[in-house]
């Protein structure tokens, strides 16, 4: 009976050194994610001072940068693409998707003006980690997301995470939401040929809408798209980039 205790003792010994270890690994890991995400952060500001005049200041809202800091970009990317997540630049996804440059989301969650109390509705779901970035700083998402596999994976992963403030579905996204609708503000996460007249309606007067324009094979421009409060719409043109197009039958 002694050899028996001492056996099981020694068993739960060496399980507990075992969870140790584990529990310091992953600890570090989380701390080395927290500085790439801070110098991921700082990268992001230097640019945007650089561009400052094309956007019309030179510093971000303090809740975008905040949201950047905390918003796990690495769980959004693929298994063997980790190393880079942090880097600031795109990412293949799958299904000739990408996921955003950190400083094109940064920019253009900016550009909405966001509050915890805005509804804002996320055209092309795709990773969903502009999805998670939005709630972090808005009240309500609404996304959508056309393929169907990433529309699936996207929702149980923001699941998982605990953004439950995100509501997602598969469709095609040029129609909008009208169920949902209006919003506060709209972002388009792939270039159109033209602004979607559904979103133009289904923004709030008040509301900011942000939406690359332009083909795959002609200069495409980041948009911004505001609605006063009588209704009448204007536009700003701020900056060239490049994303994956806009899909559906329209």
């Amino acid at each position: 009976m002694k050899n028996k205790s001492h056996f099981v003792m020694s068993h739960l010994i060496m399980a507990g050194l075992i969870l140790a270890c584990l529990m310091r690994s992953v600890l570090a890991e989380e701390a080395e994610y927290t500085k790439q995400r801070q110098r991921l952060v700082d990268l992001i500001e230097v640019d945007v001072r650089l561009t400052g005049q094309f956007l019309g200041k030179d510093a971000l809202d303090e809740h975008v940068l905040q949201a950047l800091r905390k918003v796990p970009r690495h769980e959004f990317v693929p298994e063997n693409l980790r190393p880079y997540a942090y880097q600031n630049k795109p990412l293949p996804i799958g299904h000739g998707q990408t996921i955003s440059q950190p400083y094109i989301v940064a920019i253009m969650t900016d550009l909405l003006g966001l509050t915890q109390d805005s509804r804002v509705l996320e055209i092309g779901t795709g990773s969903a980690y502009q999805a998670a970035v939005l709630a972090e700083v808005a009240g309500n998402v609404y996304s959508i997301e056309i393929i169907e596999a990433l529309g699936q994976k996207a929702a149980g992963l923001l699941k998982s995470l605990g953004y439950e403030s995100v509501q997602t579905r598969v469709g095609d996204g040029y129609y909008g939401w009208e169920a949902a609708a209006p919003f506060d503000a709209i972002i388009v996460t792939a270039s159109a040929s033209h602004i979607p007249p559904p979103l133009i309606k289904q923004l709030k007067p008040g509301g900011r809408m942000i939406i690359p324009v332009g083909s795959r094979f002609t200069v495409q421009h980041l948009i911004l798209v505001s609605k006063d409060q009588d209704n009448k719409v204007t536009t700003r043109q701020i900056l060239p980039v490049s994303f994956v197009p806009l899909t559906g039958q329209h």
